[in-house]
């Protein structure tokens, strides 16, 4: 199984299930930079009340102008950045009884600012939520792996590589995507639609985060489990 997405900050749940449900995440970091997506955001709900939300955002400047490549986004004053992250993450989620495990393992995400890159922050906050879960998938970069432009065909090519013998795809891909690339390659889509009711009314607007610090991450990994068995799929995790 391969999901395909760029790299956001602190995803939110339905792109976590999704990325938990592959056995290889390639991180999308070689197209537009969009400032209207989570690239360099995260919807942050209250612990008690996750209804009320708070934006999360990474200042990020775009050496290129608009056309600048995720890859290439460089964050605002990192120790600012870095600062501000680390306060809003305590206030939102130091209450919980999971804080000191969560706190300990986002410790490499706030290390990242040192990197001066945005995409460098949201991939590892990526994979610590992953790791927090019990994923036990690999994470390539596209920026690595070869590729024929064309939105579908690049993306058939890009689950090839691993080996992938189908591709997870959300709901909004599901809206674009071309499976003749894909079929060609003897690759399989597969929808991945989580549930929009109960525990997952929020999840395609907060991010993972909530959940980690209200169910705590054995809770978050079993329902996690659970999803992915309920779509037919194959995981990695244990």
């Amino acid at each position: 199984m391969c999901a395909i997405h760029q790299p956001n900050l602190f995803p939110r749940l339905t792109t976590l299930a999704k990325r938990f449900a592959a056995d290889y995440w390639i991180v999308l970091d070689d197209v537009q930079f969009t400032r209207r997506d989570y690239q360099h955001r995260a919807c942050l709900g209250a612990l008690d009340e996750p209804n009320r939300r708070q934006w999360l955002t990474i200042p990020t400047h775009l050496p290129h102008g608009r056309p600048t490549l995720i890859r290439d986004a460089l964050i605002d004053d990192p120790d600012r950045a870095r600062r501000k992250t680390a306060g809003m993450l305590r206030q939102h989620y130091g209450a919980s009884p999971h804080w000191p495990a969560l706190a300990q393992a986002l410790d490499p995400v706030l290390n990242a600012f040192g990197t001066g890159r945005t995409a460098t922050v949201a991939a590892t906050s990526t994979r610590v939520l992953l790791d927090l879960v019990g994923w036990q998938g690999q994470i390539l970069a596209s920026s690595d792996l070869p590729s024929r432009p064309g939105r579908s065909q690049r993306l058939a090519d890009l689950s090839a590589v691993t080996g992938a013998r189908a591709y997870v795809c959300g709901t909004g891909g599901m809206t674009y995507l071309d499976p003749a690339p894909f079929a060609a390659r003897g690759i399989a889509v597969m929808p991945f639609q989580p549930p929009t009711t109960n525990f997952w009314s929020s999840s395609r607007r907060l991010s993972a985060l909530w959940a980690l610090a209200a169910l705590g991450p054995q809770d978050l990994a079993a329902r996690l489990q659970r999803l992915a068995s309920d779509h037919g799929l194959l995981v990695a995790a244990a």
